[in-house]
């Protein structure tokens, strides 16, 4: 949940899960924000360490996928902490 409370990682997460195949790469997020490259991969890393994404090195990119599992049981959390 800490790993979410930050609005650039929620955001993060949303468009890696909405891109074209389920998996994007740095390059893909940096024209959504006003950052720098370094600072979308560090809070990429954040997401991974948290077990949010996971990821894959193709060459020279590293492309992030939601881990779809995790964020089921998030979803569950989330859902019974309102009822």
């Amino acid at each position: 949940m800490k790993a979410l409370a930050d609005p650039v990682r929620l955001q993060l997460l949303s468009l890696v899960a909405s891109h074209e195949g389920g998996e994007a790469c740095v390059c893909d997020l940096t024209e959504a924000f006003d950052l720098s490259q370094p600072t979308i991969s560090h809070h990429l890393k954040v997401l991974h360490r948290s077990g949010l994404l996971e990821r894959s090195k193709r060459g020279v990119w590293v492309y992030y996928k939601v881990q779809a599992d995790v964020l089921d049981s998030l979803g569950k959390l989330i859902s019974s902490a309102g009822a």
